[in-house]
């Protein structure tokens, strides 16, 4: 599923979470909840 799709494109990049958040100016906990 996306959420699957988003965890595992994040991982090969070596992004984190917290990473990801910073970037779409976000917190962590929405993209956890991805």
């Amino acid at each position: 599923m996306l959420s699957n799709n988003l965890k595992r494109f994040r991982k090969q990049k070596g992004l984190t979470q917290e990473n990801v958040a910073e970037a779409l100016n976000v917190v962590r906990q929405t993209i956890s909840k991805w």
